[in-house]
């Protein structure tokens, strides 16, 4: 356990997780502490989506434990770790691109807790997006990637979530858009959510994040204060050498 241990509004313990006879994540041990950005760095294939799944619900770990808010959420249903407070932005930026944007926003805050506020938390996406109100009665198959993006991250707001994951949301982007994008999650940590950051490109995590930990071959190989790491080091764990 780092030392940051102490004050972590997320904890991940010797965790496992199997596809058949693929072990995907192994051993992992890591924590989110209070208050921080927190980068998860590491190559393709590494196991970061599989950890940030079966952290947010969306599969169910062979062993270990993770827990939120000193609350054991272990495998438990990803609705109920939502309405816990704790939501997953995944890969792709994974809207329904019938439905307006508006519609896609407003489906974020089914949960009880959200419903009771979700004008506020309306009003609050369109703020850090401007262009989503722009274009709320337009249908989301007409955005761009990097419109989708931000229509899927202010989806995730609108559940008025404690922890944001963030899996890989600037593939595919242009370097602006991924520019503006991280813009709004340094706000978005500024207000007070924890945020955490799964990504392949070392020097964007480092530099954004105040905490970071390396996976390699489904371990976590490496943790500590992004400024206390060296390149060297971030490189031999990203690399095993």
């Amino acid at each position: 356990m780092s030392t940051a241990a102490n004050n972590a509004l997320l904890r991940v313990e010797n965790l496992c997780v199997t596809y058949g006879d693929f072990i995907a994540v192994r051993d992992a041990t890591l924590d989110v502490p209070e208050n921080l950005i927190v980068s998860i760095i590491g190559s393709n294939g590494a196991g970061k989506s599989t950890l940030m799944d079966c952290i947010s619900g969306v599969h169910k770990p062979k062993s270990g434990k993770v827990y939120f808010m000193n609350e054991d959420i272990t495998g438990l249903d990803a609705h109920k770790i939502v309405a816990m407070g704790l939501t997953l932005v995944p890969q792709g930026s994974r809207c329904f691109v019938r439905m307006t944007v508006e519609e896609n926003l407003i489906m974020g805050s089914y949960t009880k807790k959200a419903r009771k506020g979700a004008g506020g938390s309306l009003e609050r996406v369109y703020e850090l997006f401007p262009v989503l109100k722009e274009k709320r009665k337009l249908a989301c198959a007409s955005l761009s990637g990097g419109q989708r993006q931000m229509v899927a991250i202010g989806r995730a707001l609108m559940s008025n979530p404690s922890m944001m994951l963030f899996d890989e949301i600037s593939l595919g982007l242009a370097p602006t858009v991924i520019k503006d994008i991280y813009a709004c999650i340094r706000q978005i940590s500024h207000d007070g959510v924890g945020v955490v950051l799964v990504e392949q490109d070392v020097k964007r995590s480092i530099k954004t994040s105040e905490y970071s930990h390396v996976m390699l071959g489904g371990s976590v190989v490496l943790s500590g204060y992004s400024k206390s790491l060296s390149e060297e080091d971030i490189k031999k764990a990203y690399f095993g050498i």
